[in-house]
Order: structure tokens, then sequence, then C-alpha cells
């Protein structure tokens, strides 16, 4: 695997951090695969993914987005997305490196895969520009809950009132992620909700830019986009063709223990699209990808980007 890593600037000037992963010399590539990672982690923690992506001649891109690693770059600048529509401009962040993946390389097919927060960012991806992919992909999402994600906006609304656009918010943190770990007590960390590899887990804590708490804005413009996303008339916007594949962790509390997951799906049904793969793996956690049975659930993910490639 050869590594390439590069920036480029953003519709509001910013620099966005990429990481490239490209197959070894004389393996001819035959996809581009682009990650979209999650809320409080940064794309590097998908290189073991782009290895086995890479051997099988698939070209991966990965964007740290902005508030996250190396696009955020100071630690004070971690969980702070933008001065206003934070989360809109994430999404015109993917398509950006989309569009530059696609002139790196014109003739082959591009998918789109997200986590927890890049799913998100993902589905509002699929609505605008959902015919420039071959396949999309959902790891570790949910379907919409339009109650919770209304009140959530209104406290978001004023925690910023009260403290500001940039001010972490351990309020929006508790009410968001506090109840995530009570199902897999006794607890060793706060983060055992990510999954049942302890080793996995230590790696996440000990990386200074994952588990930050997040700002204020970033919730009000996260929960702006969760209703935006949850809307039929949005949803419908998904080009009906378009194979989507969902992947979680039965025990997921992002994917409301895999309810959640199910529901997304059968939205996607209810707006005709035809072509639609769910799987839940049991006893696992979030972050399926870094799961004890990870190698099986990449062998899993590999299996249906080749047999989407064949289309």
């Amino acid at each position: 695997m050869i590594t390439e890593n590069f920036s480029f600037i953003s519709e509001d000037d910013t620099a966005v951090y990429v990481y490239k992963w490209r197959p070894d010399k004389g393996l001819a590539p035959k996809g581009v695969v682009q990650i979209a990672h999650g809320m409080a982690e940064t794309a590097a923690r998908y290189e073991r993914l782009a290895g086995v992506l890479t051997d099988r001649g698939y070209i991966v891109y990965a964007n740290d987005h902005r508030g996250h690693g190396k696009t955020a770059g100071d630690l004070a600048n971690v969980g702070i997305l933008a001065r206003d529509n934070g989360f809109e401009r994430m999404v015109a962040d993917m398509h950006r490196l989309s569009l530059g993946a696609i002139e790196e390389n014109p003739d082959q097919p591009l998918f789109l895969m997200g986590h927890s927060m890049g799913s998100f960012a993902t589905q509002r991806y699929l609505m605008l520009h959902g015919q420039k992919l071959k396949g999309a992909i959902l790891s570790g999402s949910n379907g919409r809950d339009r109650l919770l994600h209304q009140l959530g906006l209104l406290v978001a609304v004023s925690e910023v009132r009260k403290n500001g656009r940039e001010a972490k918010s351990p309020r929006m943190d508790k009410l968001s992620f506090g109840n995530y770990n009570k199902r897999f007590k006794p607890n060793r960390t706060s983060f055992d909700w990510l999954s049942r590899d302890p080793a996995e887990v230590d790696k996440y804590l000990a990386d200074p830019y994952c588990g930050d708490i997040f700002s204020a804005g970033f919730y009000h413009d996260f929960l702006k986009g969760l209703i935006t996303i949850g809307k039929d008339e949005n949803v419908a916007r998904v080009p009906k063709d378009l194979p989507i594949y969902l992947f979680s962790g039965d025990q997921d509390p992002v994917g409301a223990q895999g309810k959640g997951v199910i529901k997304l799906k059968e939205a996607y049904h209810k707006q005709g699209l035809t072509d639609l793969t769910l799987k839940l793996y049991p006893g696992g956690r979030h972050e399926m990808l870094n799961e004890l049975n990870r190698d099986q659930v990449m062998q899993d993910l590999l299996d249906w980007i080749e047999k989407v490639n064949r289309l």
C-alpha cells in the first residue's frame, strides 16, 4: 500500500487534510472508496481498512473533517466545525474531495462510506450528489427520531446563546453520549460502548484527537443536519437505483441496538430504493471495523463492494 497525504481548500477557505492510500505498483486499480469518519476521531483510524481495500485494487481517500484531526490542527480547535452551517459545510468538503478523486481517477467507479457522524453526513451527500456514486456504505448509523432531534436542537440553541458557538458543551455531551455505556456495565472506561476489544478502546483513549467534548455550535449544526436528513422529501432525493449497504452491531447504542438501522432501511425502501443490504452483527458495538470480528466485517464489506462493482 502506498500512502500519500495532501490538503485542499474548502469553500470557506478551510484547509482540509486528506489521507490517500493506493495499491502497490503493478496492481491495476479498479475503483475508488472515499471514507467519511465519525465524530471525535480521525481518518487515520481507517488505515487498516484501507490496507484491505488497496490489496484488492481500490484507491482510498479519507479526509479529516473540519474540527477533527489534522484539519483542526491545534487541539484547541477540535470540535469546532465552522462559524455557521458546520454540518452542510462538512458535506460540501466531502463533495469537493469526491470531485478531486474523480478528476484523478476519471475511469474508476466511486464508492462512499460513512461511519457514525460520517454516515449522517453521507446520508445528506446521497440527497445532494448521490448520482456520482456507484454505491454507498453506512456504518454505525440510524434513522430519524424527529422529537429527540427537535428537543436536542432546543437545548443546543440555549447552549449557544448562553456560552457561544465555540464553547465546549459538557451538557450536550452528557445528553448525547451519557447513556451509551449503561448497557455495558461494569464499565472499564467511558468508551466501552465503542468495541468489545479493550485494546481498540485503549488506542482510542490514547489518541489526543479522539473522545473530546465538542462545541455547542457543533451540536447545533449537527442536530439541524439530522432534522434535514430525516425529512421524507429529502430522503426521496436519493437515487432510487443506488446500491446501499448498511452494517452495524446489534448492540450499538447509536443505532438503538439495530432498531434505528432497520428504520433507516425501511425509510429508503418506502421512497422506492431498490438495492438495499443490511447486516447486523450479533454482540457488536459501535465500531464494527474495530470489533473482535473485524476481519469478517471488513471481508463482508469488501465482498459487497466487489459485487456492486461487477454490476
